[in-house]
């Protein structure tokens, strides 16, 4: 049983880059999310097991909100420290962590399902685990 629980968000500092994705915290650390992000539709469902992170952006791309799904292994504390959210789900549950942007646990993998008539912003979606990382940016679908 985990003593890990949901954590609100606070809006962090966001920049894009050329070669990804840096989110500064706010204890002033920065995290940096190698690579281009992945173009992809609609949704992004990961492999089991990977550690699963959504950043919304506003508008501007210089702010946004990052959110850890299913993350057991961070303190409570020090996502309140840096400012990154989570969200804990069971298997075959489902949260909306922003309004048009629900994320749902199915068997160890999470996906993130964005309906472009809500969801404002830039959404990127990280999955990461010790063999490596992989990013996307989900986009509206196209006819």
């Amino acid at each position: 049983m985990s003593n890990r629980s949901d954590i609100p968000p606070d809006t962090l500092s966001v920049e894009l880059t050329e070669d990804g994705v840096v989110v500064e915290y706010l204890d002033g650390r920065r995290v940096y999310y190698y690579g281009v992000p992945e173009t992809v539709e609609g949704s992004v469902r990961t492999p089991p097991g990977k550690d699963t992170h959504v950043l919304v952006t506003d508008r501007s791309e210089t702010t946004g909100i990052l959110v850890y799904v299913n993350d057991l292994r961070t303190h409570d504390d020090i996502l309140e420290e840096t400012g990154v959210g989570r969200v804990i789900l069971d298997d075959g549950d489902d949260d909306e962590l922003f309004p048009g942007i629900t994320v749902r646990d199915e068997q160890m993998r999470v996906v993130v399902d964005v309906d472009f008539d809500v969801a404002d912003g830039r959404i990127f979606v990280f999955e990461e685990d010790e063999l490596g990382e992989r990013s996307y940016e989900v986009v509206p679908e196209t006819d």
